[in-house]
């Protein structure tokens, strides 16, 4: 059987889709996809500028249109302004895939109210942030759109040394449910999708110990791939 190409089954031509923490990882992957479906995609990154300017040439070179730009998911101004730029950038914006976020390691005994702070803030205020900034566009438009946060199964099923994580991610969980209840009048879905464990450069370093015991209980005995 031929495969079809991911836009002959999804078309996402003229529309705008901004894809958070998409320098590197997962969000990289869900931002190429996009642009093989034909959106006009957005590269958000906090630090990953060289990862995010090589998201874009890739999506360019293959004749998509991209572009990326800087901002802290954790501030509300930058936020606004990222919105801004994926509305200059596109001419509109229909869809939001919040992925950004952080996986560090910390045990909750030691863990300090900063490590704490610092998940909480990136994982799920960020979603916060950047779903209210996009509603509002959304709703200005007067179209509907999308928001899908990335989740993860973290969120109903707690790892070790996570807690933190656990906590944002589960949070993340029951924000979606409340936002697709609220925004639904606007026409605009919400959803969540929650990835098992994806590979990335460095979390064989980060984490030894949970991907190992991933890779021990995963049916496929690997990890995800973006």
């Amino acid at each position: 059987m031929e495969i079809p190409s991911v836009n002959g089954l999804l078309d996402f031509s003229g529309k705008g889709v901004l894809v958070t923490g998409s320098g590197r990882g997962l969000g990289s992957g869900i931002a190429r996809r996009f642009a093989e479906a034909g959106a006009q995609v957005v590269v958000h990154y906090h630090a990953s500028a060289a990862g995010a300017a090589e998201v874009v040439r890739s999506i360019r070179a293959r004749g998509g249109q991209s572009v990326a730009h800087q901002a802290d998911l954790t501030d509300a101004g930058d936020v606004a302004r990222l919105i801004a730029h994926a509305v200059a950038a596109c001419g509109r914006l229909d869809v939001v895939i919040n992925n950004a976020g952080t996986y560090p390691a910390a045990s909750l005994l030691e863990m300090t109210p900063e490590q704490w702070s610092a998940v909480l803030d990136t994982t799920l205020r960020s979603v916060f942030l950047c779903t209210q900034a996009a509603a509002r566009q959304m709703i200005a438009q007067g179209e509907g759109g999308a928001l899908v946060n990335i989740s993860s199964i973290e969120a109903e099923n707690p790892a070790p040394n996570h807690s933190h994580y656990n906590a944002a991610k589960g949070g993340v969980l029951m924000y979606t449910r409340a936002a697709a209840s609220e925004l639904g009048a606007y026409g605009i879905r919400v959803n969540a999708v929650a990835p098992g464990l994806i590979r990335s450069p460095s979390i064989e370093q980060d984490w030894p110990e949970g991907v190992a015991r991933w890779t021990r209980t995963a049916p496929l005995r690997r990890l995800g791939t973006p």
